[in-house]
């Protein structure tokens, strides 16, 4: 890792999607876990006849705004445009570094790392990997170059903390020689939440990362599990693409692969609408119509039979993780609970870790249940192993790596 020092605090993290931009303005030298959120925004529907604009700064009031934005130099130019108007533009000398999320950093990229033209020349290369999200990435790392190119652009890799995977944890049962020359082997993905969920858990513990072995289960529309030994993953559920692993939102998570093959046979499907099957009309949604947990809880409140299945199937994929990731790490001081769902769905928590009592995993139903914000144990105090609701922070997570890098 090259360290490029610059003077200043302020980190911008830019979050660019293929008609998305999120961004934070956070400064490194806050209070609140070190750092300061300064605003915060959302750009969406670019390329759209009317872009929306949403900017909140943490002093003064939210404002919205309807604009032609074709593309994401306009949508970023706008978001800097927000920013200045609070005094806090990319040209400020405060400005450290801009952080980007990157979905697909390959192998080879292990750390955050700083941008140039061979860089970005490699997450191109990686574009089939990634081919929703990499691109993306990229317009908006060319973007913030234009904009001020003097301020160092940071690439974090959504893969890197799942680069310490074993070989052959890593490995799929392929040919050799196929799997190599096509890069297929498991990646990961969300590497930055359960990062940041693992060492805040340790935390909470209150012991070094390096100490503490913790499952992490981030839980959102896209749903992923890690086993992290001493703050480094050992094991993760998602594989070459974000597809593999637990039941999600819209995705199917682990599949028989044949299915692909009956499916072209005796269905007549073409490979892109299977992609689309698997990706966007399976996991919740294919099971009962909805892939929002809210709802698919509330149908099962209610009696519905296609969301009691629905529950019950995501809940015996992730109960099966848990178990699998105790045997993969040997001693679990922690089960973490993290993401959309994971923070605030109980239920779900309840579920997933019923009948683990055996394994010293249980939760206390009252703590549980009760309404709290912040990392916290839900645990009784006798039980072996801990149970938390982590609140991740992505954002927060890549600034402080960003700042780590380049920061004064």
């Amino acid at each position: 890792m090259t360290r490029t020092r610059r003077a200043g605090s302020r980190v911008l993290v830019l979050n660019s999607g293929s008609s998305s931009v999120k961004y934070q303005l956070l400064d490194m030298n806050g209070t609140v876990n070190g750092a300061a959120r300064l605003a915060t925004g959302l750009v969406e529907r670019i390329g759209e006849r009317s872009a929306r604009l949403v900017h909140t700064p943490a002093r003064g009031e939210r404002r919205e705004r309807e604009a032609d934005l074709p593309d994401h130099r306009a949508a970023l130019t706008a978001a800097a445009e927000e920013l200045a108007a609070d005094g806090l533009g990319l040209d400020a000398p405060e400005l450290a570094a801009v952080g980007h999320r990157v979905v697909h950093g390959g192998r080879w990229f292990t750390e955050p790392t700083v941008v140039d033209e061979g860089v970005l020349a490699e997450i191109e290369r990686l574009v089939p990997l990634a081919p929703l999200h990499n691109p993306a990435n990229i317009a908006g790392i060319r973007t913030a170059m234009a904009l001020n190119g003097d301020v160092p652009q940071v690439a974090v890799f959504d893969t890197a903390f799942h680069t310490t995977i074993p070989e052959h944890a890593a490995r799929y049962a392929l040919d050799a020689k196929t799997a190599e020359e096509h890069r297929i082997r498991k990646y990961g993905f969300h590497g930055t939440s359960h990062a940041y969920v693992a060492r805040r858990t340790a935390a909470l513990l209150g012991r070094e990362p390096s100490a503490v072995n913790v499952i992490v289960l981030h839980l959102g529309n896209g749903a992923s599990a890690s086993a992290v030994a001493g703050g480094r993953c050992v094991e993760t559920s998602m594989g070459l693409t974000p597809l593999e692993g637990l039941v999600m939102g819209t995705r199917s998570g682990d599949i028989d692969p044949a299915v692909v093959f009956h499916l072209s046979r005796v269905a007549g499907l073409a490979m892109e609408d299977i992609d689309v099957l698997l990706n966007q009309r399976s996991g919740l949604m294919g099971l009962c119509g909805d892939n929002d947990m809210r709802e698919v809880l509330r149908r099962r409140a209610e009696g519905d039979e296609d969301a009691r299945l629905a529950f019950d199937v995501y809940i015996h994929r992730l109960k099966k993780y848990i178990g699998a990731y105790c045997a993969v790490l040997g001693r679990v001081d922690a089960v973490a609970f993290t993401a959309g769902v994971g923070e605030n769905a109980a239920p779900v928590r309840s579920a997933a870790v019923a009948g683990l009592d055996g394994l010293g995993i249980e939760v206390d139903e009252s703590a549980n249940t009760a309404r709290e914000s912040g990392p916290r144990l839900i645990s009784p105090e006798y039980a072996r192993v801990a149970v938390a609701v982590v609140p991740t922070d992505e954002e927060l997570e890549i600034a402080t790596q960003v700042f780590a890098l380049v920061g004064s």
